[in-house]
């Protein structure tokens, strides 16, 4: 799993009548420790 979601996309498009097409995506990103020690 994530610990963050820094953007996000989405689009929709009309297929027919009642009908709809819909695309999400985005970027997540994974905390990890600093290994260089710095404060």
């Amino acid at each position: 799993g994530a610990d963050a979601v820094i953007n996000i996309r989405y689009m929709t498009t009309s297929v027919v009548g009642s009908a709809a097409e819909l695309l999400v995506y985005g970027t997540a990103i994974k905390f990890r420790p600093d290994s260089l020690g710095s404060k």
